[in-house]
């Protein structure tokens, strides 16, 4: 049996749906769970399969390998990545706190990528957890609140909220990937992996279709209006295309120049 990591949030919905719906098939035990809760798990072989995040991959390029054609995605504002502060994120200035969550991996280095190489600023980052900390009301100058949570938080009124998404594809004119479908699982396990890929498209298919239905059920859960998390949903690309391609390749380039990681990883799919 593989064990499936699923993020804890609601954009990972639309490829787990029917998994979720109808139950995962027999073969699968589903592990559920934050991003960097599940990149753990993934690392420490705890779970077989995860949407693990992106910058995961380029730690652990020699070990791992991206189930195809699927991810999480976006090439435009996303609502579900904001930087909240208390002046527009351009005026932070060198040594400016900013409160990260524990909750996140790839966003706190886009973040860090986008603080240092876009607008020059060189800020102290400490960590926070989202759900229960308020970093604002502690003296940090901005917080980075993902998922959910950042959705909720977008909508005060007394901050400025910059969604990095944005400011990424505005800046580099690339979409940017949050997380693939990564394993650990050796060669042994191909036929298996095949067949949870294989899988995953069709419950991403199915979920597809019905959207509004999904919206009903899981709104109230993560704390949306139905017509807000549809919206959502289209807002993010699920599938793997080359422009997707060269935004991750972009985002790898600039991590390795902000020292996160060593190199830039070549894409290690699973062969079909």
């Amino acid at each position: 049996m593989l064990k499936l990591g699923h993020i804890s949030y609601s954009n990972c919905v639309p490829v787990h749906g029917r998994f979720l719906e109808c139950g995962a098939p027999p073969s699968v035990a589903m592990v559920h769970g934050v991003p960097r809760l599940l990149n753990s798990k993934l690392a420490e072989g705890a779970v077989d399969v995860a949407p693990a995040s992106s910058i995961e991959f380029a730690r652990y390029a020699d070990r791992y390998r991206i189930l195809p054609d699927l991810s999480i995605s976006a090439r435009g504002p996303v609502q579900t990545i904001q930087l909240v502060s208390r002046v527009a994120i351009e005026e932070l200035g060198d040594g400016s706190r900013l409160a990260v969550p524990t909750a996140s991996a790839t966003s706190v280095v886009l973040l860090k990528i986008i603080m240092q190489q876009r607008f020059g600023i060189r800020a102290n980052y400490v960590w926070f957890e989202q759900e229960a900390d308020e970093p604002l009301a502690a003296g940090a100058d901005a917080a980075l609140y993902i998922g959910d949570q950042a959705y909720r938080q977008r909508s005060r009124t007394d901050l400025y909220s910059s969604d990095l998404a944005e400011v990424w594809s505005d800046w580099t004119g690339l979409p940017f990937v949050f997380a693939l479908w990564q394993t650990a699982a050796g060669p042994d396990r191909n036929k298996e992996l095949r067949a949870l890929g294989a899988e995953l498209l069709d419950s991403r298919q199915w979920s597809l279709e019905r959207l509004p239905q999904l919206a009903d059920r899981y709104a109230g859960e993560f704390g949306w209006s139905k017509e807000d998390l549809v919206r959502y949903w289209h807002s993010l690309s699920y599938d793997w295309t080359d422009d997707l391609e060269k935004g991750l390749e972009e985002f790898y380039r600039r991590a390795v120049g902000i020292g996160e990681i060593g190199r830039a990883p070549s894409l290690a799919f699973l062969e079909p």
